[in-house]
């Protein structure tokens, strides 16, 4: 389970270099991605703003970026699963 406060993780193969969040019980607020294609992730924090944090590792885990083996909504499931 998730801990409440602000996180930030360091991304891995992801053109955005960190990504913070605040969790409160269970629920994950204010996602800021540093670096990465700035338009699609301020709208992906704004559609995962509230949602539960196991809902987004479900919905944004796996998915890639063109050739990477990751893409930055990936590095987020992965950032909420540790």
């Amino acid at each position: 389970m998730i801990t409440d406060g602000t996180h930030t993780y360091q991304t891995k193969g992801s053109c955005a270099r960190t990504i913070t969040y605040t969790a409160k019980e269970g629920k994950i607020y204010d996602i800021q991605f540093n670096g990465g294609c700035n338009g699609n992730l301020k709208m992906l924090s704004k559609l995962l703003e509230g949602m539960d944090a196991e809902e987004i590792v479900k919905k944004c885990g796996g998915n890639l970026c063109g050739a990477k083996s990751t893409s930055c909504a990936d590095q987020l499931a992965k950032a909420l699963s540790e």
